[in-house]
């Protein structure tokens, strides 16, 4: 089964993940074909602009993308496969020839959008979302961090929405997602396929009025907050995780209660480590912040040995063995070495034989 349907229909280039059983989890075959795909569009004066859909169990839309291929990650890593790397360093890539294309590119971000399919949407020109969208960056669950440029994107969330989503992984839905300013336009799933078919049948004039036709679209749902917003850049505002956590666990309602919950579920280091992330990036370009991201996934992997890797531990918990039990090494925020989670940002490569050195 081809795994990404790249054709062009009239003056459109469509894109299909179509990997519906692994929820259009991206492989590096799916992010050379997508890369392969928008680099040949990108010259092709027939192409005005580039749309972008996952297929679901029914058929097109209902699954967008949950992510790179975690069980891939695994493999490699405990077998020492190099293309472990080559999967990163293109991914990255194709995230930055995303956010720079030259043509409209439409996502249409439709059930899950998780990790690897932030990085195939974020960078749209135009995001579309639906009531069905199910949004987040869960990387902490697996001893991971938010990558494909999630350091770049969250970090520019309205005030500190950015540290909540990624050292949480909170799901968001459609219109929270428009709110968040993850998402340009939220619409029913059930408009989808008329304006694909639209878009590819209709003799539009140029880019522009492709691009201006999806945001005119009637009926789009109203953007909804993120509750409780103060109380959210109060806590995740402040200096160090241990601040955070002394703050939730000493109130008593039912947010500071779940969310101090989750936070002690997740990787401890790798918190430590998302929470410099996103304040770092805050003042990076998106090249720059690919660049760091770049550093930070080559370390989850080789800054340990394998077998004591949060990551590959994570995984292991979640999608191997499916005991959902990791043994998070150390198991407490309090007791992490802080200059351990500072040797993710220092670069194992030097300036000029970075695999990103040539990112603008």
């Amino acid at each position: 089964m081809t795994e990404v349907i790249a054709q062009i229909e009239g003056r459109i280039g469509c894109i299909t993940l179509n990997r519906p059983k692994a929820l259009n989890a991206l492989s590096l075959g799916m992010v050379r074909a997508l890369s392969r795909a928008l680099l040949d569009w990108q010259v092709n004066p027939q192409v005005l602009a580039v749309v972008v859909r996952g297929t679901g169990k029914e058929g097109p839309f209902g699954a967008f993308c949950a992510g790179g291929d975690i069980r891939f990650f695994h493999q490699a890593a405990t077998a020492d496969d190099a293309s472990l790397g080559d999967f990163f360093t293109e991914e990255y890539r194709l995230n930055h020839l995303i956010h720079t294309y030259p043509k409209p590119y439409i996502a249409f971000m439709d059930g899950i959008v998780m990790g690897g399919g932030m990085g195939i949407s974020q960078g749209a020109s135009v995001r579309v979302v639906t009531e069905r969208t199910k949004m987040a960056m869960p990387e902490t669950h697996i001893g991971l961090f938010p990558d494909v440029g999630g350091g770049y994107f969250l970090s520019r969330c309205p005030g500190r929405l950015g540290e909540y989503l990624g050292l949480t992984g909170q799901m968001l839905n459609g219109p929270q997602a428009v709110a968040a300013k993850l998402a340009d336009i939220s619409l029913a799933s059930g408009m989808l396929e008329p304006i694909w078919q639209t878009l590819i049948s209709s003799p539009f004039e140029n880019a522009e009025s492709v691009e201006r036709w999806v945001l005119a679209q009637a009926g789009a749902m109203t953007p909804e907050k993120l509750t409780p917003q103060s109380q959210i850049d109060e806590v995740f505002g402040l200096p160090t995780l241990s601040d955070m956590l002394l703050k939730l666990e000493a109130a008593t309602d039912e947010w500071s209660q779940k969310t101090a919950h989750v936070l002690r579920h997740r990787s401890p280091l790798m918190l430590h480590v998302v929470l410099e992330q996103i304040r770092r990036a805050r003042q990076l370009s998106l090249a720059d912040d690919l660049r760091m991201e770049r550093d930070m996934v080559h370390h989850c992997f080789h800054l340990r040995s394998v077998a004591d890797s949060e990551s590959v531990e994570g995984i292991r918990a979640l999608a191997v063995d499916k005991d959902h039990t990791p043994n998070w090494k150390p198991a407490r925020v309090e007791d992490v070495d802080l200059s351990e989670a500072a040797r993710f940002f220092a670069s194992p490569w030097p300036s000029d034989h970075h695999p990103l050195r040539d990112l603008a």
